[in-house]
């Protein structure tokens, strides 16, 4: 059975950069889309990103296209999101899954427990 743990998640000054890495074990996990979605409080799990299971194609939300980019290694069985310029909006819980391609969090059947990012002034 395929599981995802997220890392790299902390404390980080407006303006700065935080990686995150979601580690797969159990089975591969280069036959799926990674997507990597957070959640702040008192709001609904909102899409961030994904990637397809090649690589080769990425897919943003606005909000984050120009300042957050994934990747994955798929010898490594591990997938990343690169944060910079981050802001306070960038607060939250930040959820990799595994799954289709998709904006959609229902398109997704495995995800990790999660890994706190906050963002200060």
């Amino acid at each position: 059975q395929l599981q995802l743990k997220e890392s790299g998640g902390g404390l980080v000054q407006a303006g700065g950069s935080l990686r995150l890495a979601c580690t797969a074990s159990g089975r591969p996990f280069n036959s799926r889309a990674m997507g990597w979605f957070r959640q702040s409080p008192g709001h609904a799990r909102e899409f961030v990103a994904f990637i397809r299971w090649t690589g080769g194609t990425t897919y943003y939300t606005k909000s984050v296209e120009d300042r957050f980019t994934i990747s994955r290694d798929n010898d490594k069985n591990t997938g990343y999101l690169q944060m910079s310029s981050l802001r306070l909006e960038d607060t939250a819980v930040y959820y990799c899954a595994a799954g289709q391609d998709s904006t959609w969090s229902g398109r997704y059947d495995t995800w990790g427990q999660g890994t706190q990012v906050t963002v200060s002034s």
